[in-house]
């Protein structure tokens, strides 16, 4: 058996710009001094004069690129989760949110799988503070044939978006000749009758390795990848609830807020369901190895199985 294809989604991200940016010459990328990490380098290899480095200042950087959404440029902005969305928070909602303006939010290194970097660089609590700005459409994409497909959508939606991407290389799992994209539209990757397993981001590909482990205890678990938490798709989410009975939020990100929240929030108004969130418990991370990480806090294939074997 050939060994399963591994990219990180911020290699997808950069590759994507490069594709975009052929098509749309409006498409303008700025970075905080950060573009080899980013991947927005391969953007300004190929168009050079439509990349500005902005240096170690995200909030000036966001206040740039609302100047240019105003005159028509479709700019991305790009940073490390901590600092695109944490330190940039109130720049991001008073001038990119409030006004409504078309710019792209290109977060990389999210969550524990950044490492070494340690716990200051570990960004769990992105989604959250994106989730609660009026407007920011909200996308953390599973590999990387759903990195560039969230960042081809990204330019074509006339609005703030945050895009969500990983360090780790993970496994490719949507290349399918009949996988969609669509904004707020989950994507049912596994039927199921006995739970629901509703995933987002870097751990979908251990939840479809969890899942085949409880089928072999008997378990028939439903995966559901959503890669957009905002707009969230409610109605597939209530759906398989009502067919399972329980269901499991599992996202690489604090279960405060994210993913989880945003399902439970969705459940106890429409589909009242016993629930588990599955991800970051109230804690700051650490630094290890990604892989080391992961595995620690139960966010690989065998913690999501031994968690969700003993809530059923």
């Amino acid at each position: 058996m050939s060994e399963v294809k591994k990219i990180a989604t911020r290699e997808s991200y950069g590759n994507a710009l490069v594709e975009v940016g052929k098509e749309n010459p409006n498409v303008v990328v700025l970075d905080a001094d950060l573009a080899a990490a980013t991947k927005t380098g391969t953007f300004k290899k190929a168009f050079p004069e439509r990349h500005i480095d902005c240096g170690i200042a995200e909030c000036n950087m966001t206040g740039i690129a609302a100047g240019m959404a105003t005159t028509g440029k479709i700019p991305f902005i790009s940073s490390f989760a901590m600092f695109a969305a944490g330190r940039n928070f109130e720049q991001i909602r008073n001038s990119i949110g409030y006004p409504h303006l078309n710019v792209k939010i290109g977060a990389t290194h999210a969550g524990i799988s950044v490492g070494e970097d340690g716990a200051t660089h570990q960004c769990n609590e992105d989604i959250a503070l994106m989730r609660t700005i009026p407007g920011m459409v909200v996308i953390c994409p599973s590999d990387d044939v759903e990195a560039k497909a969230a960042v081809k959508a990204a330019v074509e939606y006339e609005g703030p978006v945050y895009l969500r991407f990983g360090r780790l290389a993970v496994p490719v799992i949507n290349d399918k000749p009949d996988y969609k994209f669509e904004i707020g539209k989950g994507v049912t990757l596994k039927e199921g009758k006995d739970l629901t397993i509703v995933a987002t981001g870097l751990p979908v590909a251990e939840c479809l390795a969890a899942a085949e482990m409880l089928a072999k205890d008997g378990i028939d678990a439903e995966v559901i990848n959503i890669h957009t938490i905002k707009p969230l798709d409610e109605d597939l989410i209530v759906a398989s609830a009502k067919k399972t009975g329980k269901v499991v939020t599992v996202e690489e990100h604090s279960v405060i807020g994210g993913l989880g929240g945003a399902v439970a929030e969705c459940l106890s108004e429409k589909a009242p369901t016993r629930m588990l969130r599955i991800g970051m418990n109230d804690v700051f991370g650490e630094s290890g190895t990604a892989v080391a990480l992961l595995h620690k806090y139960g966010l690989d294939a065998e913690g999501i199985y031994n968690k969700i074997k003993a809530f059923v």
